[in-house]
């Protein structure tokens, strides 16, 4: 992995070729969520998102033994102005969820062991999501009286539907790897030990294909939930037109056709 070199996020956020890479947690802190990671992490998507970075997918990923054990409650219990403090980090790790939208770049996540808290919150925004047979995912806001944040109560009905989203965060239920596997939040269960190395060759996949296509997928797949039928087929109408006439269009057709690989750039 080379560091990245462009301010504020020297030293936090690395970059592996294409793919811009975020450990999401603080190993110091008990792999509680890293918040300076997370406003490095946000201005480099930002950047990502104006075109002034060169990223074609976001690895998130854990510093220690777990993804993201939450937020660091510690701190919580110390803050001199709690409302105030939980206001600061719930805006600061929502700048974050916000860049990753707004950059419109694939994001893998590494789930090793537990994500819970906001760190499950980052889980249920990627779009192949790796674990291993000890990944466990828990709300864990409901055990110390707080409510969601980081988008969870938004995505979690999306991604698991409405009555199972709310038994788990109505219960503080554990959800295991199978059951994450099965319910459609992790994409693929490796060897515990694998979980990192896994993600890190997806998403180098992910960025040495046709970057334009998999954006207007992925695009059209955030899109679906909130579009009729008859919009989204239109959508999906003028996203392949669209594509037929680009570069890797051009470049995928007449590879086929000529039946050999195609060179993506």
């Amino acid at each position: 992995m080379t560091a990245n070199t462009d301010s504020p996020s020297e030293g936090l956020v690395t970059q592996d070729g294409h793919v811009l890479i975020v450990p999401v947690s603080d190993p110091a802190a008990g792999t509680a969520m890293a918040r300076n990671t997370i406003l490095a992490a946000a201005a480099a998507l930002q950047a990502v998102g104006r075109g002034q970075r060169d990223a074609r997918v976001l690895l998130l990923v854990g510093h220690g033994a777990n993804f993201c054990a939450g937020g660091n409650v510690r701190a919580f219990a110390t803050a001199d102005d709690r409302p105030a403090y939980l206001r600061g980090l719930a805006d600061d790790a929502h700048s974050f969820v916000r860049a990753i939208y707004e950059a419109d770049i694939p994001v893998v996540v590494a789930a090793k062991k537990w994500a819970a808290g906001i760190g499950m919150s980052f889980v249920l925004h990627g779009d192949i999501v790796i674990g291993g047979p000890s990944t466990k995912l828990q709300p864990a806001y409901g055990g110390i009286g707080l409510s969601p944040d980081g988008g969870m109560s938004w995505a979690l009905p999306r991604t698991i539907g409405a009555a199972r989203a709310r038994n788990v965060i109505l219960t503080n239920r554990v959800i295991t790897a199978d059951e994450a596997l099965d319910w459609g939040i992790v994409s693929e269960i490796v060897d515990d030990d694998q979980v990192d190395v896994v993600a890190l060759e997806r998403a180098h996949a992910l960025a040495a294909g046709p970057v334009n296509a998999i954006r207007a997928a992925r695009t059209l797949l955030s899109a679906s939930a909130g579009n009729s039928l008859d919009d989204h087929l239109i959508a999906e109408a003028r996203s392949i037109s669209e594509l037929s006439g680009q570069p890797e269009g051009i470049e995928g057709v007449d590879a086929f056709v000529g039946k050999r690989k195609p060179n993506w750039g």
